[in-house]
């Protein structure tokens, strides 16, 4: 029997619809605007997060190496974020490499930093000793906080903050639809707002490849130029396209099932000697608990399910389309035993 696969939420493997979707994809020329599944994604994706225009890039990583470089001048700019963040720690030194961008980062409450906070950490303006704050970029949902959801009134207060002080604002939406199914909120109002956003198919909502950065249609057309110098042009998109835009007409709803799966993991986890973890900390599909030996236990139970540990006593476990109730409930068993 195959193990179940908590590891992550990417994955996850195309469904039949999908992969039917996909082969039967109206393509062209994406580089010259050619690609009609493309387009229909980027139009879609565009007016969903509230904004003009979008971009269809392999990847989310590449979206927010894109996005901070469009905000960025090199020599001395900063970018504000939470600890925690992707383009801190998973992005290979991406904000140094490609946008020469001081970090500056935010100790949040499980990955949610508040106005107050980015208020404090902002440099005055004009010191020329100083780096110049220059951009302020969220996460939703908190990837390392948990799956945490970034309340909307803390989103608008960020931005409040942003307006006043002139920075430019982007949104890592990696999970932006994780946090709309379980808030209640829409993606135009939590995206809508800042310069730039995007969102990822390649996690719960089940695709193989493929993100699409928005902003205003500039800041688009300039982030073509990225594109290109980076590597990206992708011609045929629409064959991958395809399998995006079938996730946002079946893939979207169900991601609460996958919410109370993370839900049923936490509850059991918690339950469990020499855990811990509290289940009402668990927000959507990410679930992080703590062990004495975090890696011997995923080493132990490798071969029964993959989990994924972060140091030496956190582990992450993610539920997502290719885990079911029953799958869940197994991996307890496997790890019941394990835990003794």
């Amino acid at each position: 029997m195959a193990p179940i696969n908590l590891y992550s939420d990417t994955q996850t493997r195309p469904t039949d619809g999908m992969r039917a979707a996909i082969a039967s994809a109206e393509v062209g020329d994406e580089q010259r605007g050619l690609d009609p599944t493309t387009l229909r994604l980027q139009e879609r994706v565009a007016s969903l997060l509230g904004h003009e225009a979008g971009l269809f890039l392999p990847s989310g990583t590449m979206c927010n190496g894109i996005a901070l470089r469009l905000h960025a001048r090199p020599g001395g700019d900063e970018v504000v974020l939470d600890r925690t963040a992707h383009p801190v720690n998973s992005e290979a030194g991406s904000p140094a490499q490609l946008s020469g961008l001081m970090v500056r980062t935010l100790d949040g409450e499980r990955g949610v930093f508040t106005a107050e906070q980015l208020e404090a950490a902002l440099r005055p303006a004009g010191n020329r000793h100083m780096p110049r704050s220059r951009l302020v970029s969220v996460e939703q949902t908190s990837n390392l906080g948990g799956g945490t959801v970034w309340p909307l009134s803390a989103v608008l207060s960020v931005l409040d903050v942003a307006a006043r002080h002139g920075l430019r604002t982007h949104l890592d939406g990696a999970r932006l639809l994780n946090a709309v199914v379980a808030s209640g909120v829409s993606a135009a109002s939590f995206a809508g707002g800042f310069d730039t956003a995007w969102l990822d198919f390649t996690k719960g909502l089940g695709a193989p490849v493929g993100a699409v950065l928005v902003g205003s249609s500039e800041l688009i057309a300039e982030a073509w130029r990225w594109k290109q110098m980076l590597g990206g042009a992708l011609r045929q998109a629409g064959i991958v396209a395809a399998g995006c835009l079938y996730a946002l007409d079946h893939h979207v709803d169900r991601l609460a099932e996958d919410h109370s799966n993370a839900q049923l993991l936490a509850r059991g986890l918690a339950s469990l000697a020499g855990v811990q973890l509290d289940p009402a900390s668990v927000e959507t599909n990410i679930v992080i608990f703590s062990v004495d030996d975090a890696r011997g236990l995923v080493g132990r139970v490798a071969d029964e399910v993959e989990l994924q540990a972060f140091d030496a006593r956190r582990v992450r476990a993610v539920t997502h389309l290719d885990v079911s109730r029953e799958d869940v409930e197994r991996a307890l068993d496997v790890l019941a035993r394990e835990l003794g």
